[in-house]
């Protein structure tokens, strides 16, 4: 997964505005920003979500961004009001931002919502069977007899696609992790025994 593939599904507004300023400093980490969400929790709460390059985001991942991010967010002073900033993991049924996921999460239960209409719809909900030629494949169990059953969603009109929590993504996601973590010791392990 590479570090610099660029978010497809971005935000608006003063949310575009806070991700221009911290996703270069989180980038400059070595993380990738997933998405940036203010809502009025707690008075205004500012929440980031970030992962390593790896799909993994530990707690101490997340305070380092936030330790990053907050001078840079001083400095341009993006929201006009006190708020909370939250630094987390997407979670297990994560929003789905670059084309990378849509590929990594295949055969898993997806919900999109379009910001554009697609054949009179804007919300979609079945199996995600990847994405081709610019478009999230998606299956859907509520077609009429004699309806194509799969859909192409043009990702750039996109405006939020989330994984749907299942037990099966649960398992997925859990053997990703653990796989991941597993590889990242291993370089660690190789990186120590380097003789200097």
């Amino acid at each position: 997964m590479s570090a610099h593939e660029p978010r497809i599904v971005t935000e608006q507004g003063l949310e575009a505005r806070v991700a221009a300023i911290v996703e270069p400093v989180i980038e400059d980490l070595g993380y990738r920003l997933v998405r940036t969400k203010i809502s009025a929790l707690n008075g205004c709460t500012l929440q980031i979500m970030a992962e390593r390059t790896d799909g993994t985001m530990t707690v101490e991942d997340c305070e380092a961004v936030s330790r990053a991010v907050s001078p840079a967010l001083d400095v341009d002073d993006p929201i006009n009001r006190a708020y909370h900033l939250e630094v987390s993991s997407p979670g297990i049924d994560r929003p789905l931002v670059r084309v990378g996921d849509f590929d990594r999460w295949a055969g898993h239960e997806v919900k999109v919502e379009m910001a554009v209409m697609q054949d009179g719809r804007k919300r979609f909900r079945g199996t995600l069977l990847g994405a081709e030629n610019g478009a999230a494949k998606v299956r859907l169990p509520d077609v009429r007899e004699g309806e194509e059953d799969t859909v192409g969603l043009p990702l750039e009109d996109i405006g939020e696609a989330k994984l749907v929590l299942t037990d099966d993504l649960i398992t997925a996601a859990l053997k990703a992790e653990k796989a991941a973590l597993a590889a990242r010791d291993g370089d660690e392990l190789t990186q120590d025994n380097k003789p200097n």
